[in-house]
Order: C-alpha cells, then sequence, then structure tokens
C-alpha cells in the first residue's frame, strides 16, 4: 500500500488539512493518507499547543469517517528534537509492507534542502507537493523539475489553526472552517478558550 505520511502539530485539524489529504488520497495514486501528529518539542513550550494526546483525539475524530485517512502517533515515541528522516526509519521498521512519501506544501518544498539528510529523503522517498498562495521568493529550481517530486493539483485553502486558534479566543463561530464533529468536540472541551 502507497501512503502519503502529513505532518504538522494539526492545533486543530481543519478543513484545509482534511480537503488536501482527501485529495490526495482520492486524486493520486496514493491508497492513504495518514496524518502525522508532531509532539510538543520540550524545547520550544508553546501555550498555545494543545497536548499532544489532545492534538491526536481530535485528528482522530476528524478521520472517523474516511477511511483512507489514518492518524499516527509515532512521533510521540521518539526522542526529541525529532528529525523527519528519523521519523520514516521508525515508520518503515514499523509496517515494512507499506510504502511512504511525503505529502508538504510549496513553502516547504523551498526550504527542503535544509531539511537534515534532505538527500536522503530524496533518494528514498517521493514527495507530494499541494499548492500554496506565495511569492515566488526562495524557489527550488532544482527539485522542480526532480522525478520524486510529484505536484498534485489540490485546491488552495486559505485557512490556518492559528487564526481558528485566535477566532475561538475571540467568540467567533468559525464551525464551518472545522469538521463539524471537531468543533463539538473543541467547543465541548473549551479548548482554545
Amino acid at each position: 500500500m502507497k501512503i502519503g505520511l502529513f505532518f504538522g502539530t494539526f492545533n486543530p485539524i481543519h478543513i484545509g488539512h482534511m480537503i488536501i489529504a482527501n485529495y490526495m488520497a482520492e486524486f493520486s495514486d496514493l491508497d492513504q493518507v495518514w496524518f502525522v501528529i508532531t509532539p510538543l518539542s520540550p524545547f520550544k513550550q508553546k501555550n498555545t499547543l494543545l497536548d499532544n494526546l489532545h492534538r491526536l483525539a481530535i485528528a482522530n475524530i476528524a478521520v472517523e469517517e474516511y477511511p483512507k485517512l489514518k492518524t499516527t502517533d509515532i512521533e510521540f515515541k521518539l526522542p526529541q528534537p525529532n528529525y523527519t528522516i528519523n521519523t520514516l526509519i521508525n515508520i518503515e521498521e514499523k509496517y515494512p509492507e507499506h510504502q511512504f512519501c511525503l505529502i508538504m506544501g510549496e513553502d516547504n518544498l523551498k526550504s527542503f534542502h535544509k531539511w537534515k539528510n534532505y538527500e536522503t529523503i530524496l533518494q528514498n522517498y517521493e514527495l507530494y507537493v499541494y499548492p500554496r498562495i506565495s511569492n515566488g521568493k526562495g524557489e527550488n529550481k532544482f527539485l522542480n523539475h526532480h522525478p520524486k517530486v510529484h505536484r498534485v493539483d489540490a485546491p488552495i485553502v486559505q485557512v490556518s489553526s492559528t487564526f481558528i486558534r485566535k477566532s475561538i479566543k475571540n467568540k467567533k463561530n468559525i464551525s464551518t472552517m472545522l469538521p463539524a464533529n471537531v468543533w463539538k468536540y473543541i467547543d465541548e472541551m473549551n479548548f482554545y478558550k
């Protein structure tokens, strides 16, 4: 099975994340997309970041009705700070029957050459890149035509987790920007208020 790994803090997961993940699962050659929930780094205490298990629970609620979308807490068990290359090695050891790929936004592709062991990642894994609205600065021309880089014309959704957190804090109704079951859970748990 070919699985796309979509990394992020997902604080919280929102419709933009869901649209990209579902688009990748339905309109590319990926069989599934797994949300890799990035843990809170002990070196970067952010009071706006929900606890790891809460963010995982919210992501699990979001994917309940989508059989091609899954979550994984594999990074919770790895030493911090963690690098993508370590996660890829660990997940392959745990699930040798699957082929893993990376899903990233165009903005991450531009700085990909700064990632730890990026050459090894590119040698062993395909990258599925979705569009982002950007000013074009720092374009990575080498990777634009690399055979392991696949551009997927997923919809551009300008919703951010930061905007959602601020809106909830300011008592705005942003329920349309989250999966309905996620909004209900966040509201009931009084998160981000």
